[in-house]
């Protein structure tokens, strides 16, 4: 069973304001992720930083991951990568708690996509489900010494793919400014490596559930288009 990790210092999970890429003001060159704010949760070993932006097609995801010894043994499309090292993102658009979006990747750029019809306890979910045209691309990277020190995730999630969650999201895609919808972020950090997956395991969650499972959609804050 999962034991959720908890830092007592950390400020309040908040909303989260995520910017139209259109009004961001940052030099050419620059990626559009180093202008907006970002969200920080876990561990030092295993920090990790979501950041979002959105335009007509779709959100825009960025997450960046300390990690040490990154490791993956699942390449293919939706694979159970929660047994691995991922993060995670729940996407809620009406905020009912019921039929929302899954989307995780880990250190392979593998993707698992799902709808998440009902949440724990009574977890239930269909794999089936594909976000269409969503994409993703994984950057490692190393420090000084050339050892590995964390790797980043790039998602790209169009709003068209997620009308698919059916009519309740069709109606709030593409989301218009002022509109809220529910969310939340995670990370799975597994140091014991593939032989030992569960050994010292962290699971991080931005805003921190009251159980021992992820999808505790009382603990979805505010994603707010602005």
């Amino acid at each position: 069973m999962a034991v959720m990790y908890r830092d007592p210092s950390a400020a309040p999970a908040l909303a989260y304001d995520v910017v139209y890429l259109d009004d961001l003001a940052h030099a050419p060159d620059a990626p559009w992720w180093a202008s907006v704010a970002a969200i920080t949760w876990g561990p030092p070993a295993s920090r990790t930083t979501f950041r979002a932006a959105w335009d007509a097609g779709a959100l825009h995801v960025r997450f960046d991951a300390v990690d040490a010894h990154p490791w993956f043994t699942i390449t293919a499309r939706d694979g159970h990568l929660w047994n691995e090292e991922v993060v995670e993102l729940f996407l809620d658009p009406d905020g009912s708690g019921r039929n929302y979006a899954e989307f995780e990747v880990n250190p392979a750029n593998a993707i698992c996509d799902l709808i998440v019809r009902t949440p724990w306890p009574a977890l239930a979910s269909d794999p089936d489900w594909d976000c269409a045209g969503v994409a993703s691309r994984v950057t490692m990277h190393a420090g000084a010494d050339g050892a590995p020190c964390g790797w980043s995730v790039d998602l790209t999630i169009p709003w068209a793919g997620l009308s698919g969650l059916g009519p309740h999201a069709a109606g709030r895609t593409p989301p218009r400014r002022g509109d809220r919808w529910r969310f939340n972020v995670f990370r799975i950090d597994r140091p014991g490596g593939p032989a030992d997956p569960e050994r010292d395991a962290i699971y991080a969650a931005w805003s921190v559930p009251s159980g021992p499972s992820f999808h505790d959609t009382h603990a979805f804050r505010d994603l707010r288009f602005r």
